[in-house]
C-alpha cells in the first residue's frame, strides 16, 4: 500500500500540459526501473575537444554543456581545503549544434574557481555553478542567457557546489555539494539577491550526483554514479542511477539504476545527461566520455524480461 501511495503521489506531480501529447517527465519517470529496456536512437559525435563535461541541457535543437579544462591537476596538500591544492584550469559552457559542431564557448570562473558543475534550464536562463576543483572550498553560481551567451553572477558559496537547480515555481535555487553529500537552498529576491543558504544532509548515498534538472511541483531529477570495490582485487564496479529528489524535505522519492554503458566502457551517467518525456516513455541524452565525446540518445521501450 505504501508503494502504491507513493506512485499515486508522484503521478500528480505536474499540472502543466506537455507538448505533443507526451506525459510530464515526472510522470514518465514512473515507468523507468531496473527492468527498463533502453533502445539506442542515435549517436552524435562531438566535433571538437570537450575536455571533462559536467552538465547538459537541450534547448530547441542545441545542447549547452558545461566542462572543465584541467591544465594542472590538483596535487595533495593536507594544509589546504579538501586536502589538495587548487590546480589550474578553465571553465567552459559550450553551445553545440544537433550535429555536434561548436557554436559558442563561454568562459566562466575566477582564479581557482574554474570547475563548472551540473546545470539547469528554467525556461529562460541556464544556471551554472563554477567551483574550485576540491571539496569544502568555494563556488560561484552564474545565470546565463542562452540566446546571447552572457553570464551574470548570482551568488558566491563557501563550499564546492557541484550542481544547481532553479525551482521556477518557488524561485528558490538549490545546490548540491561535492559528492552530493549536502544540499543547499537559497531564496532569491525579486532583484536576484540570494539569502544565506539553508544546508541539509543528503540521506541517500548509493550514488553521487553529477548533473541535476528541475521538475515541476518542487522536485529535481539527478543523475550520477558511485564506485564499489570488487572482491579479490578486481576492478571496481560502477553503478549508475537516477533519483527524483523532493526539494522541500530533500528525500529521494523515486530511484532507478541506469545500467547503460558507452563503447568506452564508461557508465552512461558518468558525466552530463538530459531527459525529456515522449508519448511512449523517456528520451535521454548522455555524454559520458571526456575530450573525444559522443552524445548518445536513448529511448525507454518498456520492461525487459523479469
Amino acid at each position: 500500500m505504501a508503494r502504491r501511495g507513493l506512485l499515486l503521489g508522484l503521478i500528480g506531480l505536474l499540472a502543466a500540459s506537455p507538448a505533443f501529447g507526451a506525459p510530464s517527465l515526472a510522470q514518465a519517470l514512473l515507468g523507468i526501473d531496473r527492468t527498463t529496456v533502453w533502445a539506442l536512437a542515435g549517436a552524435i559525435p562531438v566535433q571538437f575537444p570537450t575536455f571533462h563535461p559536467q552538465g547538459m541541457v537541450r534547448i530547441g535543437g542545441d545542447f549547452y554543456v558545461s566542462s572543465v579544462e584541467v591544465r594542472r591537476a590538483p596535487a595533495p596538500d593536507p594544509k589546504q581545503p579538501g586536502g589538495r591544492d587548487a590546480g589550474a584550469g578553465v571553465g567552459h559552457l559550450f553551445r553545440i549544434s544537433a550535429e555536434g559542431a561548436l557554436l559558442a564557448d563561454l568562459i566562466l570562473g575566477e582564479g581557482d574557481a574554474y570547475h563548472p558543475g551540473g546545470i539547469d534550464y528554467d525556461g529562460r536562463d541556464i544556471w551554472v555553478p563554477v567551483a574550485e576543483y576540491r571539496p569544502d572550498s568555494r563556488a560561484i553560481v552564474y545565470r546565463v542567457d542562452p540566446r546571447t551567451m552572457t553570464a551574470t553572477v548570482v551568488l558566491r558559496a563557501a563550499d564546492h557546489i557541484g550542481a544547481v537547480v532553479h525551482d521556477r515555481q518557488t524561485g528558490r535555487l538549490h545546490g548540491v555539494s561535492w559528492g552530493a553529500r549536502r544540499f543547499y537552498d537559497w531564496t532569491l529576491s525579486s532583484s536576484g539577491k540570494a539569502s544565506p543558504p539553508r544546508v541539509f544532509a543528503n540521506g541517500s548515498s548509493y550514488i553521487d550526483y553529477q548533473d541535476c534538472h528541475g521538475l515541476e511541483a518542487g522536485r529535481m531529477l539527478c543523475s550520477g554514479l558511485a564506485s564499489y570495490p570488487a572482491p579479490a582485487g578486481g576492478a571496481p564496479f560502477q553503478l549508475g542511477g537516477w533519483e527524483v529528489v523532493d526539494l522541500n524535505d530533500h528525500r529521494p522519492v523515486w530511484q532507478a539504476p541506469i545500467s547503460l554503458r558507452a563503447s568506452s566502457g564508461r557508465v552512461m551517467t558518468q558525466n552530463p545527461f538530459f531527459a525529456e518525456a515522449t508519448a511512449s516513455g523517456v528520451r535521454a541524452w548522455f555524454m559520458p566520455d571526456d575530450n573525444r565525446s559522443t552524445i548518445y540518445v536513448y529511448d525507454s521501450t518498456g520492461p525487459g524480461a523479469p
